[in-house]
């Protein structure tokens, strides 16, 4: 049996892609700019129709759509016949997704999804098909060839769609200048959204090490060994004007024999790196990084917080 070169044929069939992709960009003209000033206007949501493979490419599209914040739904071509057509309303735009143009569920809905709605998109990849002399506006998504060594299956073609679903998202987003605060109001969970949305005061350490500037070295060491972070803050009447940390001790017990009226203020380094506890805490990350430091201590308004660990931020997923 004649050996497969898997990685010519993987390349091969990203580079049939990246074609369909070059293609697809030199189509895109006034009648994608029609779609989104539509969508960008219409006063409803979209909603986004197809049945097979496009059925899936319509889910991820209204996925991203929602993210970004254009209010959309999947309706399902089968189930639209079967009743979900209740889903659209008058004010609501459809973009319905079809290579063909001609299936035949989609051929049945279109009076239908016409009537029910504001305005009507079609993206298909043949502009003579009937989904295409129904639409106020043709998303053109033809494509030459397909990727699959049977120049069959659906590869190329949705490849394509999910393109122009993701070029309406992003010129969508700018027209409402969406940023990443608004961003972050539909991902609070997971690592994206404490990125987006966590706090500084979320992960600071229960442990608060403290001494005072003449404290002895006897509480110096005492402090640092009473919590988890090999650090200590130095405060002149609450006000953080150093820090110790474990390292500070090592070289001073190197180069000192005797530790006899050592205090602090003689140990610490002063003006330590900040952070108030209400900054986002990947701002806190980014001071850790800077300055490769494993703490950094936290205000409340100038004031003496706390402590936050880069390891912690780390195992929270903030980068």
């Amino acid at each position: 049996m004649e050996k497969i070169d898997i990685i010519s044929l993987a390349k091969n069939a990203i580079a049939v892609e990246v074609t369909e992709l070059e293609s697809l960009k030199n189509r895109i003209d006034e009648q994608f700019e029609k779609a989104v000033n539509i969508i960008n206007n219409s006063t409803g949501k979209l909603i986004v129709v197809g049945i097979g493979k496009s059925a899936h490419v319509g889910n991820k599209i209204v996925a991203t759509l929602n993210s970004t914040g254009t209010p959309s739904q999947f309706l399902h071509a089968a189930e639209a016949i079967h009743g979900d057509l209740g889903v659209i309303q008058k004010n609501d735009v459809v973009l319905c997704i079809s290579n063909s143009g001609n299936s035949p569920e989609v051929v049945y809905l279109l009076p239908f999804l016409k009537d029910y709605s504001s305005a009507f998109i079609g993206m298909t990849g043949n502009v003579k098909s009937k989904l295409a002399e129904a639409s106020d506006v043709v998303l053109d998504s033809s494509v030459k060839v397909e990727a699959c060594p049977n120049k069959l299956a659906p590869t190329s073609s949705t490849t394509v769609q999910m393109a122009i679903g993701d070029a309406l998202a992003v010129c969508l987003m700018e027209l409402n200048n969406f940023k990443d605060q608004d961003f972050a109001k539909f991902h609070p969970g997971g690592s994206l959204g404490k990125n987006l949305t966590a706090r500084v005061e979320q992960f600071v350490s229960e442990q608060r090490p403290l001494v005072e500037v003449n404290s002895s070295i006897k509480d110096v060491i005492f402090s640092i060994s009473s919590s988890k972070h090999g650090i200590t803050v130095v405060a002149d009447q609450e006000k953080i004007v150093g820090v110790i940390t474990d390292g500070d001790l090592r070289r001073m017990l190197l180069k000192t024999e005797n530790l006899t009226g050592i205090l602090a203020k003689d140990l610490m380094s002063a003006n330590p790196k900040t952070v108030d506890k209400n900054a986002l805490a990947k701002e806190a990350m980014t001071v850790l990084k800077q300055n490769n430091i494993g703490q950094l201590i936290v205000t409340d308004n100038g004031n003496y917080f706390g402590i936050i660990d880069l390891h912690r931020l780390l195992d929270e997923g903030i980068n």
